[in-house]
């Protein structure tokens, strides 16, 4: 009943991090307009979004192995294995619980909200390129095998 196939997962997890990264990168961007704007302000939003992206990035390619080994149906929860949704839950709750004792400035919400909301709806980009290229990635997959 609540098995999908495996190309779904790509695209499950692509909702997730796009969904997930709009509403952190919407949160930065609310707090840039609380605060007085400075250029290294948006200067290490950019290199928030690099490093994270990064990490995103090699995040996503792993994953998406992960994926294409399974067969064909799996239950739609598994396009994370259970490390990511522990990293995920530590993440989110750091996050918000952080954000709810009012341990971080606005100015500090601004810029890395921002570059860490812009990397992950990156990450959920990359996973529906990767549910759009599936048989391509599929045939690469089990060529290297």
């Amino acid at each position: 009943m609540f098995h999908v196939k495996k190309r779904t997962l790509l695209l499950i997890a692509g909702i997730v991090w796009l969904i997930a990264g709009f509403n952190v990168a919407r949160l930065g961007v609310l707090s840039y307009f609380t605060i007085e704007s400075h250029v290294y302000l948006y200067l290490f939003s950019i290199v928030v979004f690099v490093v994270f992206g990064t990490m995103f990035f090699k995040m996503s390619k792993k994953h998406t192995r992960r994926i294409l080994k399974y067969e064909d149906y799996k239950p739609f929860w598994n396009f994370f294995d259970v490390k990511a949704y522990i990293i995920m839950a530590c993440m989110m709750g750091g996050g918000i619980g952080f954000r709810a004792a009012g341990i971080f400035p606005d100015i500090f919400v601004a810029f890395f909200y921002s570059g860490l909301g812009c990397a992950l709806a990156l990450a959920g980009v990359l996973f529906f390129r990767n549910y759009i290229c599936y048989t391509r990635l599929l045939e690469k997959e089990t060529t290297t095998l």
